[in-house]
């Protein structure tokens, strides 16, 4: 519990000092709802993009890789632009899939700390992976 306090006050501050936004306290209720693995619905403009950086952040410090899932590419890469920033002053890097991309591209955003993805493309992704016949394709 002492990480995840800890965890959220350091990106807290870091979204503060490179966007200039701070997470409200019903925001950080947020982020502890998303890592505890439940659904938090929030209307639009209430943050659910800032919000996801507090358990991204903290999951990514497993060096597991953490993915945060949009619905549309323009989405993807509007967070991963803006919301990276953040990560990126925690010394976090980050990864964008995108459908255009090559086997090779995905490979590399996939290695990232934290990609942003949409749900397409991790859905297609995963099939693909579990139909190929080598570690190649």
């Amino acid at each position: 519990d002492s990480l995840i306090a800890e965890a959220f006050a350091i990106t807290r501050e870091a979204s503060f000092r490179t966007l200039g936004l701070r997470h409200f306290d019903v925001q950080l209720i947020g982020g502890l709802v998303l890592n505890s693995g439940k659904i938090s619905e929030m209307r639009t403009g209430e943050g659910k993009t800032l919000v996801a950086t507090l358990p991204a952040y903290l999951n990514a410090l497993t060096n597991k890789g953490v993915h945060v899932v949009t619905v549309n590419d323009y989405l993807a890469s509007r967070d991963q632009i803006s919301m990276g920033q953040i990560y990126r002053f925690l010394g976090l890097d980050t990864g964008l899939i995108q459908e255009d991309m090559s086997f090779l591209e995905r490979q590399q955003n996939y290695r990232a700390d934290i990609t942003y993805v949409t749900n397409n493309e991790v859905a297609f992704d995963y099939l693909r992976d579990n139909m190929a016949s080598n570690l190649n394709q």
